[in-house]
């Protein structure tokens, strides 16, 4: 146990130290973090172990991701993201559905032993991206508003909408599913998404009258001030879990309504939510390198390989090129978006919850989710710099980023 924290706490602080020159590079935190996991794990050297606590690797990633969501959310541009609404719309009521089917069609040709629930857990599982993993994309000036905006608020949203898709076919038998379910998929759907946002949206708001009430009569301390919005982040989530609906819905609905009724919020007021976050990135992404990519680096074969490559590529690029016809963006830009759908903690979340599901036995679908999830890491994150620059380096004054925010690992 002091060996792990003695590394991870090293690692933390050398990779503080020079974290402004590495986000200059194509090297990410998520990049670093897998790979010091992977080699210090039982693969390599062996000095962190790989039997560790699963349920607390499924809490941290879930706990992230909702930090993720909150900080991203709350400092979307709304402005920009009312008059390019659509985008974002078009991606998750069209390109969403098209990539889960997509996905389900190459899962069925490359493995047609897993049954169609395992098929259908496959593509669901690997359709949610995760903007934190192409963050050089989000918070580039380079990039107009438009598309980062609907990149942030596609990522946050896609893994809420995606949760009751899992959990309905999670409670399937994988060996004779039957019909007797289907019913119960609308409500299942309603539920969460209905519960997430009435939960973020009601918390947010009661606690943006609290904090405004508490700055009028000048009662907060600057240190435990720092803490409010983390705090407020875990509570939407954990809320909305309590009642039975997603907490990423929550988490994302509630900090962007935190902040359109926060004018009043300074720029720096999000860095310590981003920080936590990225502290508590850095140990997934670790443990992840560790406990999942380590034990399965020996197990992969060329169906999973090809259809991790796809995953990324022709099942994510061609729902998007196909939901944007008819939108102002040029074919290079939307091109653009389909490649940015990098697969991150929404994934390893997901993951994790098939691990402790009776579907644990299906190692085809594991192989999967691990070699999709760590060559995105790779591949999204090599290419983030380099491709904005190559697409945007001659409109940096196009847009100007509306809140200064902190590369997340």
């Amino acid at each position: 146990m002091l060996n792990t924290l003695l590394l991870m706490s090293l690692l933390l602080f050398v990779y503080t130290l020079y974290s402004g020159w590495l986000e200059r590079t194509p090297m990410t935190g998520a990049i670093l973090f897998t790979l010091f996991g992977f080699l210090t794990g039982p693969t390599f050297l062996g000095v962190l172990s790989a039997h560790g606590d699963m349920e607390l690797l499924k809490l941290l990633a879930e706990l992230t991701l909702a930090l993720v969501l909150f900080s991203d959310a709350a400092s979307a541009n709304v402005n920009v993201l009312e008059r390019y609404r659509s985008l974002p719309i078009r991606l998750l009521l069209i390109g969403l559905p098209l990539t889960v089917l997509l996905g389900g069609l190459v899962g069925y040709l490359l493995f047609p032993n897993l049954g169609w629930v395992g098929i259908g857990l496959m593509a669901v599982l690997l359709a949610p991206t995760d903007a934190a993993l192409g963050k050089a994309v989000i918070v580039s000036p380079r990039v107009p508003h438009r598309v980062r905006e609907s990149l942030n608020v596609e990522s946050g949203l896609n893994d809420g909408i995606c949760v009751p898709a899992m959990l309905f076919l999670l409670m399937l038998n994988p060996q004779d599913p039957g019909g007797e379910l289907l019913g119960q998929f609308g409500v299942l759907f309603v539920e969460e998404l209905g519960i997430g946002l009435v939960a973020g949206c009601g918390l947010a708001a009661l606690a943006s009258v609290m904090i405004q009430a508490s700055r009028k009569r000048d009662l907060v301390a600057e240190t435990w001030h720092r803490l409010t919005l983390p705090a407020l982040a875990f509570s939407c989530y954990a809320l909305a879990q309590l009642l039975g609906g997603s907490g990423f819905i929550a988490s994302f609905a509630g900090g962007l309504l935190y902040g359109i009724l926060d004018r009043r919020r300074e720029e720096h007021a999000l860095l310590p939510t981003e920080t936590i976050g990225n502290g508590l990135a850095m140990y997934t992404w670790v443990t992840y390198g560790c406990m999942i990519v380590g034990h399965a680096w020996d197990a992969f074969s060329w169906q999973v390989l090809v259809y991790a490559l796809c995953s990324l590529s022709i099942v994510r690029i061609l729902p998007v090129l196909i939901c944007l016809i008819g939108t102002p963006l040029r074919f290079k830009e939307r091109l653009f978006i389909g490649w940015f759908g990098p697969r991150g903690l929404a994934s390893v979340v997901f993951g994790m919850q098939i691990y402790f599901s009776e579907h644990v036995h299906d190692q085809e679908l594991l192989l999967t989710f691990s070699a999709t999830v760590t060559l995105s890491v790779f591949l999204h994150g090599l290419s983030a710099n380099p491709l904005v620059k190559r697409l945007y380096g001659k409109s940096a004054a196009e847009s100007r980023s509306p809140v200064a925010s902190s590369p997340s690992p």
